[in-house]
This record gives structure tokens, sequence and C-alpha cells, in this order.
């Protein structure tokens, strides 16, 4: 009996130690990209403009300047890239109208809620997350990247159609 023990000791113990160089340790890097994945969602369900801005890449700030700036330009409109920037930044009245057209088709809930999320590849300065949504067959592969230290959402990277 104490025999049995002390095996059934040692196998627990010797599981549980090389277990634990495959766990992910808490606070480590993938703790923070999932957390800035799952921030952003979080920041269009709350509608915090300024906030969902801070979280993404450069590549998709850009895109998203670029697109209002056409839009703008289209209807009339005289304004810079440099005032389109600074009024995303602050969540002013073309942030607003921006990303309450944005939140018109795209429920933050979707990814929040009703989908499974898994760590894809990690790399030094980029990462994925797959995200499954529980009706859809194929998942999204959100994209991240750090940048000056801090990993953002590549939104427009990730969802943006291919345009040729």
């Amino acid at each position: 009996m104490k025999k049995t023990a002390i095996t059934i000791f040692i196998v627990m113990f010797t599981i549980v130690f090389s277990l634990n160089g495959y766990c992910q340790k808490p606070g480590g890097e993938q703790d923070r990209i999932l957390i800035a994945a799952e921030s952003i969602f979080k920041a269009m369900k709350k509608r915090d403009y300024p906030k969902i801005w801070s979280l993404l890449t450069n590549v998709s700030k850009n895109y998203i300047v670029d697109d209002i700036l056409k839009e703008e330009s289209r209807r009339g409109g005289q304004y810079s890239k440099e005032a389109i920037h600074d009024d995303l930044a602050k969540g002013g009245g073309l942030a607003k109208a921006y990303w309450n057209s944005y939140l018109e088709v795209f429920n933050p809930d979707i990814i929040l809620e009703q989908s499974k999320w898994e760590m894809g590849e990690v790399e030094k300065e980029r990462a994925e997350i797959i995200i499954k949504y529980k009706k859809s067959d194929r998942p999204a592969r959100l994209q991240m990247l750090k940048e000056n230290g801090i990993w953002k959402v590549g939104l427009e990277e990730t969802f943006r159609p291919t345009r040729r």
C-alpha cells in the first residue's frame, strides 16, 4: 500500500512539473495579446471611440483615415488627413459617424459572447487569434501587431476585403 502511494505521488509530481513547462504563465505575452484584442471589442460595445482608436494598428488607422478622406472629398468636405486622425483620436463628430456606421453592420457581441477564441501563431511582433463564430464554418484570423511594445488590433488587416 505504501509503495503504491509513493508511486502515485511520483507519477503525479512528474506530470505536474512536466506540464508546467507547457502552460502559459499568467501575465505572459499571450495574455497581453488576448487582452488587447478583447479590449477593442469591449470598447466597440461601449462605443468608446477614442479607446477603439488607441487599440488599432497604424495600418488600420491609415486605411480608415483614407476612407473617410475619400468620402468627405466626394461630399465636398475640406478635411486634411491630420484633422481626420485627430478627430478619430478624440472621438469627435467624424469618429462618431464612422464608428456608428461600422457598428450598424458589425455586432461586437458576436465576437465577445458567441465565438470561441484560440491563439494562433505568435511571433515577436505579430500574432494571430483564431475566432470561430458558432454559426460560421470558417474562423476569422484576427491579426495582432506589436507597435512600440504594445499589442494592437489589425482590424483592417483582418476584415478589409482585398481590392484589386
